[in-house]
């Protein structure tokens, strides 16, 4: 019996780390709402900050919030931190086993930075607890006490490490770590800050003491947070299915552009749940879309004249390049010994081939620096330039 132990671990994590983060997703979801549902009424308990009434599953369902704790500890209370742990280890070791695993191919770009592989690896998680520490210094500063300042530097903190990252890795490793950096604050969140304070709360409750109020707001911060940066790493952890966002030299911008933009929309949603009506909801829309706009003429740009300058070469030359520089992978007999069959059935050794998956080629290897993998066999920019013209005269057989 053969079995590809890679692909079957890639699967039964991935498959984890999806049903763990779309717990944790909908949990925060829905603390964020109940938060913002909350609505002050007569009658209500000493120290509640306000009450929810929803309906669901044929129920009502009635919730109340104590802004600090209440008098005494419940005989029950259902605590939610598995969901955000579970999906950062299972996101880690999918990310070993994608990208640590086979670092020449998915981590290293010798056309950025020749690193061995455990020097790539090394720098991958020295980029994870860095970011995690210097965000969480800075949250803690003084500078965290003004909500404004403290998104804005938390914003330049995502995207200067986003241009660091794309230095360093391949454009779709760069983009995997910032929404891997993102997660680990999020989940560093919930595990240093979030959850600690809550036990300590209850802790003082169980003393009979008074719970100190500013360990709540700090918690509460720290779950905003979490609520607007997760639209973003939504984008990064699905964009290697998107090679077009790595744009040669401007990622970085493209990174700052999702982040913006992820949390206007969450913005409009948190906003709405709050109460916001008229001109509070007016805007958002609007200015996404408008960034997105920005963003596909950012990501389409290429220089006037750039294509123009290249010769249209023919058939076999085309034929030639990729031969050389993508069937090492893309063949019925791949050499490349990450594969043991062409990623996603994508075959290369005919010029027919070539012509049924022009798009793909134009978008990964043209467009974008995303393929060959790594450029383990060294694709050149002028043969990168030649294929693309070659494709946007049609596809002639013989050279112009």
């Amino acid at each position: 019996m053969e079995f590809a132990l890679q692909e079957w671990l890639s699967l039964v994590i991935r498959w984890l780390h999806l049903a763990a983060g779309i717990a944790w997703i909908g949990s925060s979801f829905y603390f964020i709402w109940l938060d913002l549902s909350l609505r002050q009424a007569d009658g209500l308990p000493a120290g509640v900050h306000g009450e929810s009434w929803s309906v669901h599953g044929g129920g009502f369902y009635r919730v109340q919030k104590y802004l600090v704790a209440p008098e005494r500890m419940p005989a029950e209370l259902h605590w939610f931190k598995y969901e955000s742990y579970f999906t950062w280890l299972s996101g880690f070791l999918l990310l070993a086993v994608m990208y640590y695993w086979s670092a020449e191919s998915f981590l290293i770009d010798p056309g950025k930075l020749t690193l061995a592989p455990w020097q790539a690896i090394g720098l991958s998680l020295a980029f994870l607890a860095a970011g995690w520490v210097v965000y969480d210094l800075i949250c803690r500063s003084p500078l965290g006490r003004n909500t404004g300042v403290l998104a804005v530097i938390v914003f330049v903190l995502v995207v200067v490490l986003g241009w660091a990252l794309d230095q360093v890795f391949s454009g779709r490793a760069a983009f995997l770590h910032v929404g891997a950096l993102i997660g680990t604050m999020m989940t560093g969140n919930v595990f240093f800050v979030i959850i600690p304070n809550q036990k300590k709360v209850v802790a003082d409750l169980t003393a009979g003491r008074e719970p100190d109020p500013a360990l709540g707001q700090q918690a509460k911060q720290r779950s905003v947070h979490n609520n607007y940066l997760t639209l973003p790493v939504l984008v990064m952890m699905v964009s290697s299915h998107y090679p077009l966002l790595y744009a040669p030299g401007r990622g970085w911008i493209v990174i700052g552009f999702i982040v913006v933009i992820g949390g206007v929309v969450r913005h409009f949603f948190n906003t709405m749940h709050a109460g916001g009506r008229g001109g509070a909801l007016a805007w958002q829309w609007p200015a996404a879309t408008a960034l997105t706009l920005l963003l596909i003429v950012l990501v389409g740009w290429r220089p006037a004249g750039e294509s123009a300058e290249v010769p249209v070469i023919g058939a076999p030359e085309a034929l030639a390049i990729v031969q050389i520089r993508c069937t090492t992978c893309h063949s019925a007999a791949p050499s490349d010994e990450d594969f043991e069959e062409a990623p996603g059935g994508l075959r290369f050794d005919e010029i027919a081939e070539i012509r049924a998956n022009a798009p793909r080629v134009l978008s990964q290897t043209v467009l974008t620096d995303a393929m060959p993998l790594g450029n383990k066999t060294g694709m050149t920019e002028e043969e990168r330039a030649a294929l693309g013209r070659w494709i946007r005269a049609g596809m002639p057989d013989e050279a112009e």
